[in-house]
């Protein structure tokens, strides 16, 4: 954690909350189990009772994390900005943001509760870095029925039962905080609180097919952002027409060229064959979007008998096909964040109700992950792609820790094994090959 101290110590923080948040993120790598109030304070000397106090302070975590981002990948690397949202399963009835929400394990939309993250990916390592992470609020509480609401809500749901298989009645849509602002809104919103931290470089905003909607791409060029993501397989396109104007007052000039046939792609730019699937590509208007889209055309023809195709977008026409084609694959990588997250540092742990314990939950799970990779990547020498492994990683923190406790409770100097070369064999024991 010296790296982490040396950016603390960069910080404006007070010394109580300084050593405790090292504390944090030391105990976090250590603990076996939830990664909870109670469970913390078992593999540290800080109290359950403090853990909680301490969650409810602020703390800037996007500053921290910028800080981290900067150390391991500098400034100037090739690195895009990735951002999706993930299901946080969570039960009771007095949490802050329980609602519906899409769940993508189980595809269907299950109560719990949600977050959304946006991580800097460096595409050279191929690794992903938390920036920010906000939870998504609940939607607006629906008014209370009454009893003739009630009476009459019975008698329609026996008339479904009666008519079962018919066309049932669509759910109105969602609202959240105010009125007028839906879920898009509040992911939008996050994207514009991190842009003053953004680099320069940092100008490729990578998102999924469910964000390829009209307000969330014209609020992310708004802000002298490119949006890169997923298009419909079949989405609404036309051909820019290029052929020769029309004379001067002869009418309008022309401007499209038909409706494109995704099952000819005849009139695209062959570009190059990875991993057997074509890489086509040409600039569109799409008719939903209002906008021309770089296009790439993914064509699956592997199969002969089941030929499918993926269609990729950037808002900058200028981006090369294959580039675009790279940062839409390390989009992924924000995956394997939340993974990790979840699976070693209890993104899912948290025992908080109120939002602002729960929001230093989740930031605090996700920056240690954060540290754990700065440290793996200083020590690793070649700039190759690393091969890091979270278990790995606490395992190695819990044998270190396991090892100091032995030594300092039968009351021997722990520094004299550390100067043995037997030490690091006890300190990797459990850790995976990579």
């Amino acid at each position: 954690m010296g790296r982490a101290e040396k950016i603390l110590n960069r910080l404006h923080l007070s010394k109580p909350q300084r050593k405790f948040l090292l504390t944090l993120m030391s105990t976090i790598l250590v603990a076996r189990g939830k990664i909870n109030f109670r469970n913390l304070s078992r593999y540290s000397d800080v109290s359950e009772k403090t853990y909680s106090r301490q969650f409810a302070k602020p703390f800037n975590f996007v500053a921290f994390n910028r800080e981290v981002i900067n150390e391991v990948i500098g400034k100037d690397s090739e690195r895009i900005v990735a951002f999706d949202p993930t299901f946080i399963p969570k039960s009771g009835k007095q949490t802050y943001g329980l609602d519906y929400f899409w769940n993508g394990c189980h595809s269907r939309a299950e109560k719990g509760l949600e977050i959304s993250s946006v991580a800097i990916v460096d595409i050279q390592q191929n690794t992903g870095f938390t920036l920010s992470a906000t939870q998504t609020v609940p939607s607006q509480d629906e008014p209370q029925p009454s009893e003739t609401s009630k009476q009459e809500a019975q008698k329609t749901d026996k008339r479904k039962k009666k008519t079962k298989g018919q066309t049932q009645v669509k759910k109105p849509r969602r609202r959240y905080k105010d009125g007028d602002e839906t879920l898009i809104d509040q992911y939008l919103q996050q994207v514009r609180d991190v842009k003053p931290v953004l680099l320069p470089c940092e100008k490729y905003t990578v998102v999924d097919g469910s964000f390829s909607k009209k307000n969330f791409v014209d609020g992310v060029c708004e802000l002298d952002l490119h949006v890169v993501g997923k298009l419909r397989c079949d989405a609404n396109m036309r051909y820019l027409y290029t052929g020769p104007k029309r004379e001067k007052g002869s009418g309008r000039q022309k401007t499209y060229d038909g409706k494109v046939d995704w099952q000819d792609l005849s009139r695209f730019e062959y570009v190059d064959t990875k991993d057997g699937i074509e890489v086509y590509t040409l600039v569109l208007n799409h008719v939903s979007l209002k906008d021309n889209l770089k296009v790439v055309v993914l064509l699956d023809s592997r199969k002969k008998d089941k030929v499918r195709y993926a269609l990729l977008f950037s808002t900058d026409i200028n981006l090369s096909a294959l580039t675009l084609y790279r940062y839409y694959k390390a989009r992924f990588q924000i995956e394997f964040i939340f993974r990790d997250a979840k699976q070693s540092t209890g993104l899912c742990d948290s025992q908080a109700r109120d939002p602002e314990r729960l929001n230093f939950h989740f930031n605090a799970s996700l920056t240690t992950l954060n540290l754990a990779k700065l440290e793996h990547l200083q020590a690793q020498s070649d700039t190759e792609p690393m091969a890091f492994s979270m278990a790995s990683v606490k395992a190695c923190y819990f044998n270190a820790y396991f090892i100091q406790k032995i030594f300092s409770m039968l009351g021997f100097d722990p520094s004299w094994i550390e100067k043995s070369p037997e030490y690091q064999k006890l300190r990797n024991y459990g850790k995976l090959s990579a």
